[in-house]
């Protein structure tokens, strides 16, 4: 199963010729996995950090930039688990707009206890919420 949301390129997120600049998509990306927690996992980022003292802090980024975006765009992000480990996830994050894909990320994330800053292992509890997201064979 994908998780999907809409974000509208802003202003803010671009650069002086008018497109999207690189970094602030990288912020685009991280309000996609917050949006992920809240609506799709079910526990805001807020709790999963102040509630149950865990972290996801992206360990490895990568990104491909296919077409430029503009202000006022509006990108169709899709998020999907691609693997899940004994304490990491690998993460894809895509964005389109009129039916092409504008750029994709790959992350991967550890669970972390922010009470002694080190990964911890994805218990079943969580692993069953994210595995509700992980691209299955037959989806490939």
């Amino acid at each position: 199963m994908e998780f999907r949301t809409r974000k509208l390129i802003r202003f803010a997120h671009c650069d002086p010729a008018g497109i999207g600049f690189y970094p602030r998509y990288v912020g685009l990306v991280n309000e996609v996995v917050e949006d992920w927690f809240g609506e799709g996992i079910g526990v805001g980022f807020h709790d999963f950090h102040e509630v149950h003292r865990l972290g996801l802090p992206t360990v490895r980024l990568e990104m491909e930039f296919m077409l430029p975006s503009r202000y006022g765009d509006v990108l169709d992000f899709t998020l999907q688990i691609l693997r899940i480990g004994a304490s990491s996830m690998t993460i894809e994050v895509c964005a389109t707009a009129d039916e092409r894909l504008r750029f994709r990320g790959e992350l991967v994330v550890a669970l972390m206890s922010l009470d002694t800053m080190k990964a911890v292992p994805i218990d079943d509890s969580w692993r069953s919420r994210f595995e509700r997201w992980q691209i299955t064979a037959d989806k490939a």
